[in-house]
This record gives structure tokens, sequence and C-alpha cells, in this order.
């Protein structure tokens, strides 16, 4: 167990999904419900306090004091601007979250100048303290396939990448042009491939995302609220552990409790075949599947991109041509 007793408090759920993560000692598999309340805690605690010492005492417009020992506000101003007494404030900071009503929720992420993504993910974890929450609907990514006409919407895709993923950035499943773009986290031990595997663990990653330090940082920041959303979920836990184990930059960035909605944008990326790729994205939440993130790229019309994307998907075509001619299946013999 890496040395840590089991009744001893965690500083940040990182580090037990680490002992967790590994298999290690007796919090081997699902965690005792002592270990889930103790990670439920520390993660509020430790969301709170940080998004508290993110905020000034002049962007809420209060004085600042010649005599200020803390970063950001003081809990007793959070609990001025919510409109809650000091006690009850100190009791949620400390992880005390259940029961708190829709309405003190809102006052603090008012307080906090919380964003949207950083708002849903103070609920999320208010949630997860619940004693009658029910946990997300789970999918052994190893095991799930896609339905027939799920496949069929990503195959008529034919212009740009489109997969779906889940919130471990497991890929489950895609169409050629992403099985295409995607090519390194393919040659990658273990399925299914995982874009937060392949950015962290794999040195090829910095080649293919330019600003990976910015890529980086949104992989940890939707695999933290993901971990909100489904605090119990094994096999995430098993991911975090791996990638806090083996990675110096995912545990650095893990600890910043930094949180992010995915959804519409821009990226670049230097793909090993075609080169340099822009391209938009839209991510849309499945309303069939809860959980799982349906995503397009596609390029500008007319780009430089666009016709890189052309040219990746011809390329993936005739690999897709050159590996059926190989496989013994289909009958290729060396003579008449």
């Amino acid at each position: 167990m890496l040395g840590v007793p089991l009744r001893t408090p965690l500083a940040d759920p990182a580090r037990l999904a680490i002992e967790w993560g590994t298999g290690r000692g007796s919090l081997a598999g699902r965690p005792s419900a002592y270990c889930r309340d103790m990670v439920d805690r520390a993660e509020v605690r430790n969301f709170l306090t940080s998004r508290r010492a993110r905020v000034t005492p002049e962007q809420v417009g209060l004085p600042t004091g010649t005599n200020r020992r803390v970063q950001g506000l003081r809990r007793s101003e959070v609990a001025t601007l919510a409109g809650v007494s000091v006690e009850y404030y100190t009791r949620i900071e400390r992880g005390a979250i259940s029961g708190a009503s829709p309405e003190v929720l809102d006052s603090l992420a008012t307080a906090l100048r919380l964003d949207d993504a950083e708002r849903a993910h103070l609920f999320d974890l208010a949630h997860a303290a619940s004693p009658v929450a029910r946990p997300p609907k789970r999918r052994n990514p190893r095991s799930w396939a896609p339905h027939q006409s799920l496949q069929w919407t990503l195959d008529a895709v034919t212009a740009g990448p489109a997969f779906v993923r889940n919130g471990r950035m497991d890929l489950l499943a895609v169409n050629a042009l992403a099985r295409a773009f995607y090519l390194d986290l393919y040659d990658m031990p273990g399925q299914p491939p995982n874009i937060a595997r392949h950015t962290f663990l794999d040195e090829r990653a910095h080649r293919f995302y330019p600003d990976w330090d910015q890529f980086a940082d949104i992989t940890v920041a939707i695999l933290r609220t993901e971990a909100a959303r489904d605090p119990h979920n094994k096999e995430l836990h098993d991911l975090i552990g791996e990638l806090s184990t083996r990675s110096v930059d995912f545990r650095h960035r893990w600890g910043a409790h930094d949180v992010r909605h995915h959804g519409t944008g821009f990226k670049t990326f230097n793909h090993p075949v075609v080169g340099t790729l822009t391209l938009a994205y839209e991510g849309l939440e499945m309303a069939a599947e809860p959980g799982l993130t349906f995503t397009i790229y596609a390029a500008e019309p007319g780009s430089a991109s666009a016709e890189r994307l052309r040219l990746l998907a011809s390329w993936a075509a005739s690999e897709q041509v050159d590996s059926a001619a190989v496989t013994p299946a289909h009958g290729l013999r060396d003579g008449p």
C-alpha cells in the first residue's frame, strides 16, 4: 500500500487512486465505504480550497487589507458572499457537502466565480456524496460494441474523423478516417485505444499534438470531470492510478483540480502521414447512451487541412486494401 495506512487521511484522491489503480494491498478492487467517503471529502475539500485561493478580494469588491495571510479569499468572506454562516461553509469545505441544497451550491458557485464546468463539477461532488445517489450506468469498454445503426452513422461521415468515446477517453467506436487519424493510439499495447494513455505514456504524442501542454491540460480536466460524475468507477480509477504512477506530468496536472466541458473548438495536429491538420471539432452527448460522446472533426472547406484529410482518407483506403490482400481468409496463393 505504498506505506499509507488505510485509516490515514489522504491529501488528495489521486493518492488513493494510485494505490487502488495498482491493485496493491487491501485497496485492490472496489474500495470500502469508508475509503469512498474519504475520497469524496478530500475531493470536495481540495476543489473548494483551490477555487477559493484563485479569487482575489478585488474581484468580488472586498477590501484587500494589510494583514492577509491566505491566498485568495478567507472562508468568512466566501460565507458572506454566499449568504451562509462561516460554520456551515467550513463544514462544506471540509467535505460535508451531502445535503447542501441547490440554492446553497448556486450561491457558492457565484461567490467563488465558478465557470459552467466548475459549477457542474460542484453539483456532481454533492450528488456523489449523497447516501441515495445512484451511480451512472457503466459499460465494460472491452466488451461494449456499438449497435449497428451507430456504426452506420459513423461510417456515413466520410469527410472527417468521427468517433465515440467514454469519460475515460477510451475510443469505443470509430469511422475509417478516425482509425487512420489516431494511428499511434492503435499501435499501443492494450485495448481499447485510450487518448489519455497515449497523451502521457507515448512519446509520439508530443509530435502529434504540437501544443502538447494545452492538450495535456484538457485531457486531465476531462478525466477530473468524469471522476466527480462517476467517482466509484473502478476502470476510471485504474487509469488514473496508472497515469499517476507513471507520469509526473499527469500527477502535477491532476493536483490542480481543473475541470472542463469539452464540446466545441479548434485543434492542431501533426499527423505522421499527412502532416499539419487544423480541425474544428464538435462533441455531442449521446441521448441513447448516457456518458458517451460522439465527436466529429472537420476541416475548413478548401483549406490545406481539408486536402490533407482527403489524402489521409485515400491512404487509409489503400492500407485496408493492402491488409485484405495479405489476409489468409482471402485465399491468397502463390500460384494458380
